[in-house]
Formats: C-alpha cells, sequence, structure tokens
C-alpha cells in the first residue's frame, strides 16, 4: 500500500484517480478515506475538499445501492484528519471520533427502510441460530433496533480512527520515517479526559436518557489509548514484533480488550512509559 500512497502524493490528480478508482471497488473503497485523510494530512483541508469532491462520486454510488459505510467514513476521516493536522495530538483527534459515530447513528436513523432491513436480517440469522443456542434471551424489535444502531455508530467510530491512524502511518512513512511510532507509542489520555469519560460511561450505564446506549463510545478512547501503551512498552523494552501479534489475538476476547482500557485508565495517572524510560 505504500506505493498506492506514493503515487497520491504526486499531485492532486493523482490523489483523486487513487481515491476515485479505490471508491469504484468493493471493500477497497475502505482505502478512499485513508486516502483523503493523507491529502488532508499533508496539505491541508482545503486541498482535501478538492479530492474529496471526486472521492465522493463512487461513494454516492453505493450509499444509493445500500452501502452507506464508505460514505459516513469518508466525511469522518476527513474531519478526524483535519483535527489531527490543527492539533497534531491524538487526544482530541479519537474524542472527535465519538462524533463520528454519533452521526452514523444519526444517518442510520434518517434512513428507516435500511434499518428495518437490517433489523430483519439480523433476525433472521439469530432464529437461525436459535436451536443451536436455546438459551438465548428473546429481543423486542424496537430492542434489536437500538442495539444495532449503537453497534453501527461505534463501528463507524472505530474503523473512522483506524483509517486516520492509516493515513497517518503513511505520511510518516513517506516524509517522517519513524515519527508516527515516537508520536502513537507517547499517546496518553490526560487524567481528567479518562475521568470524564469513565463518568460518562457509568452514567451511560445506568441508561441516562441522552447517553443511553453510548457506553462503547466513552470506552473507545481508552482502548486505543490501551493499544498505545501496549506499543509504547513493546518499544521500550525492545521486545520481539511476535508480543504485538499475540496482543492482538487476545484483543478479539472482549473482556481482555476492556482489560486494556482500565490499564490505558491507570496509565493516565501512573505514566508507566515514563515510570520505566527512568528506571533505565
Amino acid at each position: 500500500m505504500r506505493g498506492l500512497a506514493q503515487y497520491a502524493m504526486n499531485g492532486r490528480r493523482q490523489a483523486i484517480t487513487v481515491a476515485f478508482l479505490c471508491g469504484l471497488i468493493p471493500l477497497a473503497n475502505m482505502l478512499s478515506p485513508a486516502i483523503l485523510g493523507l491529502v488532508c494530512l499533508r496539505h491541508g483541508p482545503r486541498e482535501a475538499l478538492l479530492v474529496a469532491v471526486w472521492a465522493a462520486l463512487p461513494l454516492l454510488g453505493w450509499a444509493m445501492a445500500g452501502d452507506i459505510t464508505p460514505l459516513i467514513l469518508l466525511l469522518g476521516v476527513f474531519a478526524l484528519a483535519t483535527v489531527l493536522r490543527q492539533t497534531s495530538s491524538w487526544q482530541p483527534t479519537i474524542l472527535a471520533g465519538i462524533l463520528v459515530g454519533v452521526g452514523a447513528e444519526l444517518t442510520l436513523r434518517l434512513r428507516p427502510e435500511f434499518l428495518a432491513l437490517l433489523t430483519e436480517q439480523v433476525e433472521m440469522f439469530l432464529a437461525s441460530g436459535a436451536a443451536e443456542m436455546p438459551e438465548m434471551p428473546e429481543m423486542s424489535a424496537g430492542m434489536m433496533q437500538g442495539v444495532l444502531i449503537s453497534l453501527f455508530g461505534v463501528m463507524h467510530m472505530f474503523l473512522a480512527i483506524c483509517l486516520v491512524i492509516l493515513a497517518r502511518w503513511w505520511q510518516a512513512l513517506l516524509f517522517n520515517p519513524g515519527g508516527f511510532q515516537q508520536e502513537f507509542h507517547q499517546f496518553r489520555l490526560q487524567p481528567r479526559v479518562a475521568v470524564a469519560l469513565m463518568a460518562l460511561f457509568v452514567l451511560a450505564s445506568f441508561g441516562v436518557t441522552v447517553l443511553a446506549g453510548w457506553t462503547m463510545y466513552f470506552v473507545m478512547p481508552l482502548f486505543f489509548a490501551g493499544v498505545a501503551l501496549v506499543h509504547g512498552l513493546v518499544g521500550i523494552k525492545h521486545l520481539s514484533r511476535l508480543w504485538l501479534i499475540a496482543f492482538y489475538m487476545l484483543m478479539l476476547n472482549p473482556p481482555l480488550a476492556q482489560l486494556v482500557a482500565v490499564f490505558a485508565l491507570a496509565d493516565s495517572w501512573y505514566d508507566f512509559r515514563g515510570r520505566i524510560q527512568k528506571q533505565t
């Protein structure tokens, strides 16, 4: 993918070509937002807007066909890349990802026909597996839609952040080798931000009306901070990359992913990386 990013950085026409062609291909259309993010990080939001106009054309076609994810991600990545360029900080960038998730939720709510179709497909899937899992509790249609809307938003928040990370990695690879590693390894949430996220998480867990269903939005920044913590510790200790592969394998287990968020919360005060560096 380095060659793709390098070609896109040869000029506006090349960036438009790559973003447009990637947008035409299923699955590869997820790279179109990342290319836009790279242009925004390197040349600024004004230049990125010119690319976005062309990049959005095939994604609008996919949206009309029923797949609105690439278009949502194009807008979300553009917003997050703009924040990252202006602040040069991952904390506000990842926090802004919450707005991307909420925006995705609103988009789904404004398309009731798509939401109804999605709910029907999930209900059919659950019904087909009911014989194998008879202990699975039944959910009403309204509850099912609420869960799907929340998952839809969280998924888009997660993907938008990952694509901005990819764009930043491309930028460092082409113009600042090693810069992304140093930047990401040092990412740590400020204590007051971590406390605010946990407070909002608790309120959402207790079903506060405005925050109901948003618990994962408040965990996600802590999760990414935890990932940065693990990468930083592996880098400080000069450990093999196999440790990172094992770590990502373990992240497939949701309770362990939540544990990473807890360690990130503790790191906001304790600063594990800073203390280890002082000891070495």
